[in-house]
């Protein structure tokens, strides 16, 4: 056998765009629980451009080889992807991005986000550079408020970098300005980032509540998940820096000491316990420094897991 033998071929995969061989729509047209919406940035910073335009096709091709097994067990779930053996998620396809019109990015990943949540479908956003998330919550005003639970290990306090607002550091700082976000958990923080001593004085200011990635490890998830009001609307927001190299190092900014998998895991499965996962994104993979597709495979069953929890919540 001269090729390299394929899980996907073992199960009967088929060639597909989407993620994980869902049903493909628009953000005008999807139904269900769930949509995938890829975004390769929103606004970049002029020293290292979209840097992370290759995240979105790099996850979904992490889960291309188990388009076949939608509804076979999942044991990270305890069941199917879809426990009522009907898929009931799509993938929209990743909102079109100009690299030299950050304004118009942000509009149309914000247009793209409040057309889903119009129709009732969490929206679940594959990145793309820590910029997208900010015009993904934009969308979310006027309606719930919202619990952010971030996962990353870095903080997002700059007031500007580079002379810009809107940029992947800042993300955390807009979002505690947004009305409708009533509450923030960051948690994983670790090593050096671009926060200053000030920005982390502000966060705290604001009411932020950190939980470092060496008090998660020496506590556990337990009390973080108390920190997640009960009946909440939570959006997580994954960095996936958050996870520790040895399972990602598809980032741009890696850092020893980081979450591992089944921790990240069951603080999403928390956090849809103690209230409702309202949308989320992963966001920051570098597709050009995960040569054996490993990391792809990480954040895409990051992604599976999402998709069951928010099917599970709304089959009640």
């Amino acid at each position: 056998m001269s090729q390299i033998p394929a899980i996907g071929a073992l199960f009967g995969a088929v060639d597909s765009s989407t993620f994980m061989g869902l049903p493909a729509a628009t953000p005008e047209t999807a139904s269900g629980s769930a949509a995938i919406l890829g975004a390769t940035t929103a606004t970049p910073y002029a020293s290292v451009g979209a840097y992370c335009r290759s995240g979105p096709a790099a996850i979904r091709a992490g889960a291309a080889p188990y388009s076949a097994n939608l509804l076979h067990m999942d044991f990270d779930l305890g069941g199917p992807i879809f426990p009522a053996g009907v898929v009931t998620a799509t993938d929209c396809g990743d909102v079109t991005i100009d690299e030299a019109d950050a304004a118009g990015n942000r509009e149309r990943i914000r247009a793209a986000t409040g057309a889903l949540l119009d129709r009732g479908v969490v929206p679940i956003s594959l990145g793309g550079d820590d910029s997208v998330p900010y015009p993904q919550l934009l969308a979310y005003e006027g309606r719930r408020p919202l619990t952010i639970l971030q996962l990353d290990a870095h903080i997002d306090w700059r007031e500007e970098v580079q002379g810009e607002r809107y940029g992947l550091s800042s993300t955390m700082r807009l979002a505690a300005a947004m009305p409708h976000v009533e509450k923030i958990i960051q948690v994983g923080a670790r090593a050096i980032g671009s926060a200053r001593p000030s920005d982390h004085a502000d966060a705290l200011a604001a009411g932020v509540t950190f939980v470092t990635a060496r008090d998660l490890h020496a506590n556990g998830v337990g009390p973080v998940l108390d920190l997640i009001p009960r009946g909440a609307e939570v959006f997580v927001a994954l960095d996936v820096d958050a996870l520790d190299p040895s399972v990602m190092p598809a980032v741009i900014g890696p850092a020893p000491g980081g979450l591992t998998y089944t921790q990240t895991v069951e603080l999403i499965a928390g956090a849809a316990g103690r209230g409702r996962i309202a949308g989320a994104n992963v966001v920051e993979f570098v597709a050009e420094r995960d040569p054996n597709g490993l990391a792809a495979l990480t954040a895409a069953r990051i992604v599976t897991v999402l998709l069951g929890l928010i099917a599970r919540q709304a089959a009640g």
